[in-house]
């Protein structure tokens, strides 16, 4: 097969095809090499989401991380990434392991690596591990005995959830959302946040909460087109004053209003920078993805708040927030992090905070949003993915690179701007972004502008200017 490389969401493949237990092994061999040399004596917390046979790779990963020497810590069953993340700030682990392929559909699973702070490892330290991958390497682990390293305590079991739970119960006030009067409703994907809100807040509507691990053939992303029957339900049952979904590792989100209008991560940024600045007057730095809408700079200059604008990936994030301090960080994509809390994305406590704020406020969701819009203007979002070979690809960026790009359709240049993609200005409040993929052969494509149609002209109409311009 192809050579093993991480991306910010780790390694992932097709379970059976690439993603096997011979390589799955091989990476954790990698792995614990250099854990070794770097730490000398490691601890590692490992957990697994709700994939087929998501136990059995978690066991091999520990088995050979434990017989090298490495204490190792795994989860009592399926757990988020952010539990692993937390057990891993609570022990001071130097390293996370999670079996997990994130928002990907059920066919695929991963391996993704936490650094010593909890958050995503940095670029470097997988490329070290990368690097240290042997393929040509044959490993029985049948050799290495389970019961043994039980009894010797190199692997141990942690009950991650009740830690998990525990840290839920210290910081929200659980009981005032229960009595707000307020119907609430949590869409799971059938993913591995399925067994926190029922147990925390069992009157709460509850939707795909037992395991499936196909995700009923619906890739577990909590983009509109994935959440239909959420959408269903809201319609059907009148009065839900609030909604979210989570992501199958429980870390991204989307929320719904009692009308069922659907809020991404750009809107879900703006309330809760909204919540914290405004409401509860806390301050921090605001760390966000290149692509997140611009109006984050808006809200933030009302509350005196600095940004910081980072590559796609949550690794610069997490970085940033192991050194300064943070109020809250994000992603376009659906993922955010609290500086309260550890550095990684977590869908659950993201949805508690806005379910609080409702049930302190007594305001209705919709209204919230207006009192954000009167601060950012009115604005839509729009993203899309253009698959194009390397050649053609490559053509673009040079063409992005040297600023030769003028005009896209209807719309004309302005500015221009190169961090992670090419950004370009186009008047007004409107925006387009071209983001070559690191990991697949295509084109990320943002767009906003005040009006859903205006940022959907744009998309259609970089696409055209794209692949006119390479003879498509």
């Amino acid at each position: 097969m192809d050579k093993i490389k991480f991306d910010t969401n780790g390694w992932r493949g097709i379970i059976a095809k690439e993603f096997t237990i011979d390589n799955v092994a091989k990476i954790s061999l990698a792995a614990a090499t250099w854990l070794t040399r770097k730490y000398g004596d490691p601890t590692v917390v490992i957990g697994y989401d709700c994939r087929f046979n998501g136990e059995m790779f978690m066991e091999s990963v520990a088995k050979i991380l434990a017989s090298k020497g490495i204490r190792v810590f795994i989860a009592e069953h399926f757990v988020t990434t952010p539990m692993v993340s937390l057990g891993m700030v609570k022990l001071q682990a130097q390293c996370g392991i999670v079996i997990t392929a994130t928002y990907n559909p059920g066919e695929y699973n991963g391996y993704k690596l936490l650094g010593e702070h909890g958050g995503p490892m940095s670029d470097k330290d997988l490329k070290d591990i990368e690097n240290l991958i042997s393929h040509d390497l044959e490993i029985d682990l049948e050799l290495i005995n389970w019961n043994y390293l039980l009894e010797q305590g190199t692997i141990l079991y942690m009950d991650l959830d009740n830690i998990y739970n525990r840290e839920l119960v210290d910081h929200f006030d659980l009981d005032r959302i229960n009595t707000s009067g307020l119907k609430f409703a949590f869409d799971a994907m059938y993913g591995s946040s399925q067994n926190i809100l029922p147990r925390l807040l069992p009157e709460i509507k509850m939707l795909h909460c037992e395991w499936n691990p196909s995700f009923g053939n619906i890739p577990p992303d909590p983009v509109k087109k994935n959440l239909h029957e959420l959408i269903e339900y809201i319609w059907k049952n009148k009065g839900i004053d609030c909604s979210f979904a989570a992501d199958g590792e429980g870390a991204r989100i989307a929320l719904f209003d009692k009308e069922a209008n659907f809020y991404d991560a750009n809107m879900v940024l703006l309330l809760l920078i909204h919540y914290l600045a405004g409401y509860r007057q806390l301050k921090g730095k605001v760390v966000v993805s290149f692509p997140t809408t611009g109006k984050i700079e808006k809200i933030c200059y009302v509350y005196g708040l600095e940004v910081t604008r980072t590559r796609v990936g949550f690794t610069d994030a997490a970085r940033i927030m192991n050194e300064q301090e943070v109020l809250i960080a994000g992603e376009e994509s659906g993922g955010i992090a609290f500086g309260n809390h550890i550095p990684e994305c977590d869908a659950i406590w993201t949805g508690l905070n806005i379910w609080q704020w409702l049930a302190e406020c007594k305001k209705p969701l919709r209204e919230l949003c207006d009192e954000v819009i009167s601060m950012t203007g009115q604005f839509a979002f729009e993203r899309a993915n253009l698959e194009m070979n390397r050649n053609n690809r490559n053509k673009i960026v040079e063409k992005c690179t040297n600023g030769t790009l003028n005009n896209f359709g209807r719309f004309t240049v302005s500015d221009f701007e190169i961090f992670d993609g090419f950004k370009f200005f186009l008047g007004g409040n409107e925006w387009l972004l071209i983001r070559p993929s690191t990991t697949r052969p295509l084109l990320r494509i943002y767009a906003e502008a005040e009006t859903v149609e205006t940022a959907q002209e744009i998309i259609y109409s970089a696409m055209k200017t794209i692949m006119d311009e390479v003879g498509l």
